[in-house]
């Protein structure tokens, strides 16, 4: 009888472990920030979603780097119910970035990676790109993706 439970708890626990973070949550794979100021720190939120029929923890929330700052709720995330991680950027060097962070669920072995990604320009850069048609038109696809729920941009 102990060897047939254990058995039992052996492949409910593969099981679990064999799935893929997208079988169970469902979250934007990244997010643009577009052109961001040197020095200003951003943040944006990426919902995610338990799309699986139990409650559902995230264990961790890491970045590749210093300059991300993830922070999450420890919270479980009921069945079909959405939680926010919010992921701040601080803006120290020039140019295009793409900084990964990484999602881990209790009991599923994989990790989710989303992506932020974006180009920090200098200050004069900045002040013209935001009076810019370019900028309008990032803004309204921001808006319309994210339902005015996604990332923030620095005051002007």
């Amino acid at each position: 009888m102990k060897k047939l439970l254990f058995i039992a708890a052996a492949f409910v626990s593969l099981t679990a472990a064999a799935q893929k973070p997208d079988e169970v949550i469902k979250v934007a794979d990244s997010y643009n920030f577009g052109k961001i100021k040197q020095g200003v720190p951003v943040t944006t939120f990426f919902e995610l979603t338990n799309t699986s029929g139990q409650p559902l923890v995230i264990e961790s929330v890491t970045a590749g780097c210093g300059c991300t700052t993830p922070e999450w709720d420890k919270a479980p995330v009921a069945s079909k119910k959405t939680s926010q991680i919010k992921v701040g950027f601080n803006a120290g060097t020039m140019g295009q970035f793409t900084k990964p962070v990484y999602i881990k669920l209790a009991g599923i072995a994989e990790t989710k990676v989303v992506n932020i990604t974006g180009e920090v320009v200098d200050e004069a850069t900045y002040n013209t790109y935001v009076k810019s048609d370019e900028y309008k038109k990032w803004l309204a696809a921001q808006k319309k993706q994210n339902g005015n729920k996604g990332g923030s941009k620095p005051r002007k």
